[in-house]
């Protein structure tokens, strides 16, 4: 079980919250993506994974690093959030940016500290199971000295992911480890794969040594900082002058500068596929980042025959339909199978179960089309 509270206070978590989930459009949008929705009895997805990790650190540690046309909806969803924990970012820069940037501010209030880095937007189903594997990741960031990732072993050849390959499990000898944390097993890292195609992601599958990345990770701010100086050093001297900055009137107007010239990169492809000492905890835990409509449909957030607010829809010589619409509206399919439906005001999604992955396509099309930008 994990012990709420008794976790250092130099273990910081910090929350990326500026995706706006393109696959779930035309639900998820710029000005109000997925981390914002709700999809869950009590609360947005951003607001369960603030309330998820709080039962390990400390509420005053954790951070959210956002875009300046979102940290509004972060206080609606989170009314009570300090908003001193809020980091804004002036534009998305990618992974790599933001963690740097959340490092930056963190290493300033705490040189000492260990930050755990995730995603607003994932749904963990084993929600102990994921907490005992983060403490067990705090705990082996300091002994090891490196990087720590956690990856999910595969259940098919998914291509909206980026792989970790290892190598074989590591035996943890510490006696500081909990004993019912053994099955958690251990890795070191070989490289990280980016998104494959569905022939490499075959292989992957059928080798038993690629699992999926989570975007989970934890590491000390040093040791972090040295592989951003090794492999990202003019993003690492930006930060140090970000740094110098922090907590003066010159704050704001030094990150917008910065942020001005950066190019954007992933954290996979910056840092970890150089990194010099990277490990892997196994992720057993129901995780799902629910980037598409029928992941959504996988996990039951929906159900056959209904919106997602439990009203009815009328189907007539239909089977295996997904509806998600507008309250006090009906929806009517006859003679379909296999579909998803997602209503908005303004926007209507119609699409074969199993391509939902394909509504990022669209998406590009709207922001190319002249006219059509107003839509995303």
């Amino acid at each position: 079980m994990v012990n709420t509270g008794n976790f250092s206070s130099h273990v910081y978590a910090v929350i990326m919250a500026g995706g706006i989930g393109s696959k779930l459009w035309p639900l998820s949008r710029k000005r109000h993506p997925k981390q914002f929705l709700h999809f869950f009895d009590g609360g947005t997805m951003i607001r369960k994974t603030v309330e998820r990790i709080a039962r390990t650190v400390r509420m005053e540690n954790i951070l959210i690093i956002t875009t300046k046309q979102h940290w509004r909806l972060i206080l609606d969803s989170l009314p009570d959030f300090d908003t001193g924990n809020i980091i804004i970012e002036p534009a998305v820069r990618d992974t790599a940016t933001c963690i740097a940037l959340a490092t930056t501010f963190i290493r300033k209030r705490d040189p000492d500290a260990v930050t755990v880095v995730l995603p607003a937007d994932h749904l963990v189903h084993d929600e102990e199971r994921f907490l005992r594997t983060v403490e067990k990741g705090v705990c082996l960031a300091r002994e090891k000295q490196g990087l720590i990732t956690v990856g999910i072993h595969p259940d098919r050849p998914e291509t909206r992911y980026g792989y970790i390959q290892v190598e074989a499990s590591l035996l943890i000898d510490d006696e500081n480890n909990d004993p019912d944390d053994d099955d958690i097993a251990l890795f070191r890292v070989k490289t990280f794969a980016e998104k494959p195609d569905i022939a490499t992601a075959e292989q992957f599958l059928q080798s038993r040594d690629f699992w999926w990345n989570s975007g989970v990770f934890i590491w000390h701010v040093d040791d972090i900082n040295r592989e951003f100086q090794r492999s990202l050093p003019d993003l690492y001297e930006d930060m140090q002058n970000v740094h110098t900055f922090i907590g003066t009137e010159r704050q704001e107007s030094v990150i917008e500068d910065v942020y001005s010239w950066i190019h954007p990169v992933s954290i996979a492809y910056g840092i970890m596929e150089k990194a010099e000492k990277v490990f892997m905890l196994a992720g057993d835990f129901g995780w799902t980042d629910l980037g598409c409509w029928d992941e959504v449909i996988k996990v039951g957030l929906g159900l056959e025959g209904r919106d997602m607010d439990g009203r009815e829809v009328i189907m007539i010589d239909s089977n295996q339909v997904f509806v998600r619409k507008p309250h006090g509206k009906a929806v009517v399919t006859i003679g379909v199978d296999d579909i998803i439906v997602v209503d908005t005001p303004d926007a209507l999604l119609i699409c074969r179960k199993g391509q939902s992955v394909d509504v990022s396509k669209a998406v590009e099309v709207l922001r190319r089309e002249p006219g059509l930008e107003g839509f995303l």
